[in-house]
């Protein structure tokens, strides 16, 4: 999960920083913002006292990240769109690998989801049938 979760973040900001800062962000970040969270909800802290369960890690991992990226767009500003081409941004680059990651993504959860509930019950039927369910939905915009 430590490793996931920068990589949803950074698609905010991808292309706008350097590789160094980067490296020294995603490290202070690691220890500062994704560290305490997941002692929180993992390791005894006060959300898991309360108990809350983190099927999959989607509180830990989409929560920190999600509004990691919210917070690095204030600081870093708006991406600068040419004045001669605005339209090229919205162009996918390669039509086939969106698709192929798509799939690959897709196909991942169902494993990784349904694998989370160690078992072939009912939980790990529902995670399966919720992972279906929110790409699905998700795909129509």
């Amino acid at each position: 999960f430590a490793v996931i979760t920068p990589a949803l973040m950074t698609g905010a900001f991808a292309d706008r920083v350097r590789l160094l800062p980067y490296v020294v962000f995603v490290t202070l970040w690691m220890l500062l913002v994704y560290a305490p969270v997941c002692h929180w909800v993992w390791g005894g802290g006060w959300m898991q006292a309360w108990g809350v369960w983190d099927f999959a890690g989607g509180i830990v991992v989409h929560i920190t990240s999600g509004f990691s990226a919210l917070a690095s767009l204030f600081v870093i500003g708006p991406r600068k769109v040419p004045s001669d081409a605005p339209e090229a941004l919205s162009q996918p680059h390669n039509v086939p690998f969106v698709a192929l990651g798509t799939a690959m993504l897709w196909f991942g959860w169902f494993g990784f989801n349904g694998g989370s509930a160690l078992a072939s019950g009912g939980v790990a039927a529902m995670a399966m049938m919720n992972s279906q369910l929110a790409a699905s939905i998700g795909l129509t915009g």
